[in-house]
């Protein structure tokens, strides 16, 4: 018994080293969760960055929409700002969601970087952004004119990020 239990540590570690070897190198960090793509957007209520009344966050979508989730304290945003300016200049509506961030702080970035954004929203609790299935900043989603995610992009958006957004938008006219 005594030999037993001074083995159990080691049967322990073996284990957890198998159960390692099995699933935690057969994942991709890469992937990307695109579970809420062709679900519809969430009908969340925020409010205007500057004040004011809050939106539904469905009736901001007038055609092909970009959704960009963003902070001041985020620096990939910092990265990804001209390939949203980039964008405004092609023409395509942005929505701005400010997470958990400071009114001021958020204005001063805008300020500084450019502001792409058609509308900016508040999302001082998070809530709205994880019903987009959204986890943090930055990420983008892409919003049908009928309402639904038809892509998603985590992290600071590359040209290439860009050109794909661009032809999936282009795709749901």
């Amino acid at each position: 018994m005594k030999r037993w239990l001074t083995a159990l540590p080691l049967v322990i570690i073996g284990l957890l080293g198998v159960l390692f070897a099995t699933f935690g190198l057969h994942h991709d960090p890469h992937v990307i969760p695109q579970a809420l793509v062709g679900k519809p957007l969430p009908a969340h209520p925020l409010p205007p960055l500057d004040g004011g009344a809050a939106v539904d966050l469905r009736t901001t979508v007038q055609g092909p929409t970009v959704i960009n989730v963003f902070a001041s304290w985020c620096a990939p945003c910092i990265e990804e700002a001209p390939a949203l300016m980039a964008m405004k200049a092609e023409g395509v509506r942005i929505i701005g969601i400010d997470f958990k961030d400071d009114a001021g702080r958020a204005h001063a970035f805008l300020a500084e970087r450019g502001d792409p954004f058609a509308q900016v929203l508040a999302d001082k609790d998070g809530g709205a952004v994880l019903d987009l299935g959204v986890s943090g900043a930055p990420e983008t989603v892409l919003g049908s004119p009928a309402g639904q995610i038809i892509a998603k992009r985590s992290g600071a958006l590359t040209p290439k990020d860009v050109d794909e957004l661009m032809r999936t938008a282009a795709a749901s006219r």
